[in-house]
């Protein structure tokens, strides 16, 4: 039997080590602990990945917590039925002990671990769910109270109005006109639509 430990954290929001102490703290070695920097939206798990080729039945998986191992309730039953019935290690889940395959492999003791199982990953992923919403419901606050997202846009090159009015009454190419700005045509034409609507307020 091989001890194998997992981590994910997302690169903006979180650090590694307080999923790593815990796993060494059960006597996972530093060389069988597989890492991915991941956020939810780019669930590329090369680690992971990794991970699953190297186990094989009889090993035991610790992970820190149920959502490590997917984004949503579903992709967590998937992978966990994955590694218990398909892959046939053990896993243990740290932050709840009732999680812990090892225990209860009778009938009765898989399905209290089942239920568990699809308890928690209903809530991890409702609490997901119940953070993008209040994330979109502060912008939508913010952007009442007049805050601005974004990098603030670049002041018009000089002489621009000049250039614009020149294009406008056919004098110069756009090409020219984008050229004597100093910007791509496309940027130009995107200007000059901002710029004439403006004019027009």
């Amino acid at each position: 039997m091989t001890i194998y430990g997992y981590v994910r954290v997302s690169t903006r929001e979180q650090n590694e080590d307080r999923q790593l102490i815990a796993l060494r703290e059960v006597g996972v070695e530093n060389k069988n602990i597989f890492l991915d920097k991941q956020s939810c939206k780019d669930f590329e798990r090369p680690q992971y990945r990794k991970l699953l080729r190297k186990l094989k039945r009889d090993d035991l998986f610790y992970i820190k917590s149920i959502d490590r191992l997917g984004r949503n309730y579903e992709e967590i039953l998937q992978q966990w039925r994955l590694l218990t019935k398909d892959k046939g290690i053990d896993i243990v889940v740290l932050d709840m002990p009732l999680l812990d395959t090892r225990r209860g492999k009778d009938l009765m003791g898989t399905f209290l671990s089942d239920i568990v199982l699809q308890v928690l990953s209903f809530v991890a992923e409702n609490e997901r769910t119940n953070i993008r919403q209040r994330q979109a419901e502060g912008i939508a606050a913010a952007k009442a109270r007049g805050v601005k997202f974004g990098r603030p846009p670049k002041p018009q090159p000089e002489g621009f109005h000049d250039t614009y009015q020149r294009w406008r009454r056919g004098e110069i190419t756009g090409t020219a006109a984008a050229k004597a700005c100093g910007m791509p045509l496309a940027t130009f034409r995107y200007r000059a639509e901002i710029y004439e609507n403006t004019a027009l307020l």
